[in-house]
């Protein structure tokens, strides 16, 4: 059975010391088995006393790093190659064995134009580079496609599997979002079915980045295609309340929304359990 997770993002806006503390207490508290931690690009984290409050509280601890727009990968090769190693040097710190997010370009930064040729060169080299890194630290590393209005290198899975077999390493694995796939895909079902093993996490969210299920994502042909490949991996809720006002700017939430955080979260948490038990 797949394990059910959330983000730092259904209580906090960003990491912290204190703030980890709160995201990993309510993660427990409210009967979440993992907590995706989004490493901040300062890699400001101290991942051995992140990994004991974990333990602590009976909960599995995930990795992911966006990268910054210093970082841009297909412009700052060495930059971003730099902040991806270092990040498995803090996931390898804390026991982990994965890294996903945003790890092939920089959030809104754009050339104008698709991903040429020599840049996709660039971030399949770069990809090549960072997985042999990981292998060392017996990580997986898994880029995050996300919609056209957020990157132009990686926006649908395909692309990152073209990717994945271009290396040719085992340890590049998909990490994949419903949010973006609703903009991005034909359907739910095909990406997850083309992706089979190689899927390794997966961002739970509704188009609206509200309570899971009153939106128009199509959640039984996701689902399905995730039984069908025996999906055991985490999924893992990431939507947003304006209750933390933090957010809203970086995540464009010009509404309030209707649910609480704590309202969110443990109603998503809900309806995952439900979707699971119908079709596993």
């Amino acid at each position: 059975m797949p394990t059910f997770g959330t983000t730092i993002l259904s209580f906090i806006p960003g990491w912290s010391a204190e703030g980890g503390r709160f995201a990993i207490e309510k993660t427990a508290e409210y009967g979440f088995d993992m907590l995706e931690i989004i490493l901040p690009s300062s890699l400001d984290f101290d991942s051995k006393l992140a990994k004991k409050q974990l333990d602590n509280n009976g909960i599995a601890g995930r990795c992911t790093l966006n990268l910054p727009a210093d970082c841009h990968l297909p412009l700052y090769p060495e930059k971003a190659t730099s902040l991806i190693k270092k990040a498995l040097d803090k996931v390898a710190e804390m026991d982990g064995d994965f890294l996903g997010g945003v790890l092939h370009s920089a959030i809104a930064q754009f050339s104008g134009q698709p991903c040429s040729i020599n840049e996709r060169e660039i971030v399949h080299q770069v990809f090549k580079e960072v997985a042999s890194y990981a292998a060392e630290r017996d990580i997986t590393i898994a880029p995050e496609p996300i919609n056209r209005y957020e990157s132009y290198v990686f926006t649908a899975a395909h692309e990152v599997l073209i990717m994945i077999y271009g290396v040719g390493a085992e340890n590049i694995g998909l990490h994949l979002d419903t949010f973006h796939m609703n903009i991005e895909e034909r359907n739910f079902y095909d990406p997850i079915i083309q992706a089979g093993s190689k899927l390794k996490h997966l961002h739970i969210t509704e188009s609206d980045r509200g309570m899971l299920g009153e939106g128009n994502v199509h959640w039984d042909d996701l689902f399905r295609g995730l039984a069908e490949i025996n999906y055991q991996g985490p999924l893992v809720l990431e939507n947003f309340s304006s209750e933390i006002k933090e957010l809203v700017g970086p995540t464009s939430l010009w509404r309030p929304s209707k649910y609480s955080s704590e309202g969110l979260a443990k109603g998503s948490l809900a309806f995952m359990r439900k979707m699971v038990e119908k079709w596993y």
